[in-house]
């Protein structure tokens, strides 16, 4: 078959055709025709040779995570698949471990030793590629009206199991658990404009959250406008943050979709009274920056304030996104479409992988 693989010892991306058919080996086996592969920052880190693992025994790595596919064959013990279905395949494996007490839970995505293996990142081939047999436990069915959107799933699981740890944690506050939906008029900051911030900012406008993003491009640009298309207010970078604060008021929430950590921490100064603050970016090694530690732990322990980050998704977060991303195409269809900016053949993706592609969210067609 055909796939995108990396190789990360010899430093080049192509596209082979030379990757081995899948077989269903095992009876809740899944054989999948790929459709979409959705390209994010993590594809092309890398693609830059900033990590990336081959399977035990390979020289290379067939990328993507971000998957949507169509159901072709399934084994004999198969329950929740049915030739036909378009499916979003998770991304991450247990780790071998009988004391990692979260893999054992069948959640891998807290995985206490590190030894998880994830599909087209580390230790596993990926879904950039032709075809593709998984078992259908890690499998979640879309409706066929998803299917020109679906691949946005993956990503929009980051906004999903962040809310739900952020709802974990503000039930203990009593006005806010019996306010009925999520968000119910909090106000909720999304720092960044990519697909991870758009798609958590429409998953905040669902829930009930007053919400603001703010992120580079100015105001009246492409991006503002499909911000306030969807009822949020987008606010640009030239505003500072302490402006933004006081246009915004008592901040309940901030959604960090980044990944720089300058002004993460900036946003970090700024969060409000019993506020939480969801790290969702990774950054890469840089310079080290100054942080007014005093006045942060200051007001993590006067205002109440909670700082966490996540990672990954479990099977929660990916049938939250799946009922999600049905209720968005519902009712910002045309806003939802417009994230998908480019699709590419195959053969395009080395290119589209390392260069600088414009747009929010490119994906490698298949099918």
């Amino acid at each position: 078959m055909h796939a995108v693989a990396v190789y990360p010892n010899a430093r080049k991306i192509e596209v082979i055709d030379t990757h081995p058919e899948p077989a269903l080996e095992r009876d809740t086996d899944v054989l999948l025709d790929m459709l979409d592969v959705g390209v994010c920052g993590t594809d092309k880190e890398i693609a830059r040779f900033d990590y990336g693992t081959p399977p035990a025994g390979s020289d290379y790595l067939a990328l993507g995570h971000e998957s949507l596919g169509k159901v072709a064959r399934v084994g004999s013990n198969v329950t929740r698949v049915k030739p036909g279905d378009l499916v979003v395949t998770m991304v991450r494996r247990p780790c071998p471990h009988p004391e990692c007490r979260a893999c054992r839970a069948g959640r891998q995505d807290f995985c206490f030793t590190g030894d998880f293996t994830e599909r087209g990142i580390k230790g596993r081939h990926g879904f950039m590629t032709e075809r593709v047999v998984d078992d259908e436990k890690y499998m979640h069915v879309l409706p066929p009206g998803l299917r020109d959107v679906g691949v946005l799933v993956e990503p929009l699981t980051i906004a999903e199991k962040a809310l739900i740890q952020v709802w974990d944690v503000q039930e203990r506050l009593p006005w806010t658990a019996s306010g009925g939906s999520d968000g119910h008029g909090q106000r909720a900051l999304v720092l960044g404009a990519g697909p991870v911030g758009l798609l958590g900012a429409l998953a905040l406008i669902a829930r009930g959250f007053d919400t603001w993003v703010y992120s580079r491009d100015l105001e009246g640009s492409d991006t503002a406008r499909w911000v306030a298309g969807v009822g949020g207010t987008y606010v640009s970078t030239q505003t500072s943050l302490a402006d933004l604060a006081a246009r915004i008021g008592n901040i309940d929430l901030v959604y960090e979709a980044t990944g720089a950590a300058s002004v993460s921490f900036q946003a970090l100064g700024v969060l409000g009274t019993n506020g939480v603050f969801v790290f969702t970016g990774v950054p890469g090694r840089k310079a080290p920056i100054e942080l007014p530690a005093d006045t942060l732990m200051r007001d993590m322990v006067l205002k109440n304030q909670l700082v966490f980050g996540t990672v990954n998704a479990g099977s929660e977060a990916f049938a939250a996104a799946a009922r999600d991303l049905a209720t968005f195409a519902a009712r910002w269809a045309a806003p939802l479409r417009a994230l998908i900016t480019g699709r590419f053949a195959p053969k395009d993706a080395p290119a589209l992988l390392t260069g600088s592609t414009g747009g929010i969210k490119n994906v490698v067609s298949f099918g």
